[in-house]
């Protein structure tokens, strides 16, 4: 029932793009081969703000409540017409793709949900991010939903002059882990600007972009990671949002040595706007036993590519068998 709680939050996602032959790993697990061909029909038809209408982050923001409205309401066509074919929602137990997504909540009936702390972070013309804080409240198959509240991130893109969704995450919220024993070594620090930027970085693929990023983490090169990061890049985890210099402070205090890297799923938002998402498994303070799901988007600036978006969610545990 906790997952489909979960993935009633993340309605809030979608839209279309070009993947890779990576990105054919989404989980269809929720019977997501039954959606019907009227909601896959309407994927590209629900009314929206014209692209040029307006400010950018309203208009995503706006979208964004539509989702909700619609999920509330019980209306699966409106909520699927939001979602293009290859949406993504990237949940506590797993991947899903658009069928699995739309299947999974109508067995939701939401009485209310509480949204606050709205950001938007723009990409590019075409793409931005919105990340808030979300609390439903109502039933699950008939049981109480626990109204648990969550940090919650959605891409959106502009398809033919609208805005449509892409991709949704979301993770629940906790209180920071204790910090680590102090060390005697000073933390390293990022460099400023591109000057030192990796050539690793002109790169276009976005799984070895992603891996170099931990080779960093891994060397603990803290002037590395940084040189990823674009200065305006944000980070979500259970714990808190990170700007820049809160993620290389974070993560300047972990051995991350030993994670390994799988499931990768790519995705371009736009022409210089890529997104990759994957498992993450490890042992450190904080950190899932059972692994975390993890998401970058990518933004290409003047030839080179920094890390704009970063979003992990730890994986729930299964249930006990009884």
């Amino acid at each position: 029932m906790k997952r489909i709680i979960l993935l009633a939050a993340c309605l809030l996602a979608a839209s279309a793009c070009t993947s890779t032959p990576e990105s054919n790993n989404a989980n269809t697990s929720v019977a997501n081969t039954n959606v019907s061909t009227n909601a896959s029909a309407n994927a590209n038809t629900t009314a929206s703000p014209n692209a040029e209408a307006g400010d950018v982050s309203s208009n995503v923001i706006s979208q964004e409540k539509q989702i909700y409205d619609a999920i509330k309401s019980k209306n699966s066509d409106s909520f699927a017409g939001m979602l293009t074919d290859d949406f993504i929602y990237v949940a506590p137990d797993g991947m899903y793709d658009k069928a699995g997504t739309v299947n999974g909540v109508k067995n939701l009936d939401v009485t209310d949900v509480t949204l606050s702390d709205w950001k938007v972070l723009p990409l590019s013309k075409d793409a931005a991010v919105v990340y808030y804080n979300v609390t439903m409240k109502g039933t699950s198959n008939g049981k109480p939903m626990p109204g648990t509240p969550l940090r919650a991130s959605s891409a959106w893109v502009n398809r033919g002059g609208k805005w449509v969704g892409i991709y949704h995450q979301e993770c629940e919220i906790k209180p920071p882990p204790p910090p680590p024993p102090a060390s005697t070594k000073p933390a390293a620090k990022a460099s400023p600007g591109m000057s030192s930027m990796p050539a690793a970085c002109g790169n276009d693929d976005a799984v070895a972009r992603e891996k170099m990023v931990w080779d960093a983490l891994k060397k603990k090169d803290a002037n590395a990671f940084g040189n990823y990061l674009a200065d305006d890049a944000i980070e979500i985890e259970s714990d808190g949002v990170y700007d820049k210099a809160g993620s290389i402070q974070t993560v300047s205090q972990f051995d991350f040595s030993k994670f390994t890297l799988s499931d990768f799923k790519t995705i371009n938002l736009a022409s210089d706007v890529a997104l990759v998402t994957y498992l993450v498994k490890g042992s450190a303070p904080g950190f899932s036993p059972q692994g975390e799901r993890h998401t970058t988007i990518w933004v290409k600036h003047n030839g080179n590519w920094q890390a704009e978006f970063h979003h992990g969610t730890p994986i729930m545990a299964a249930p006990a068998k009884k």
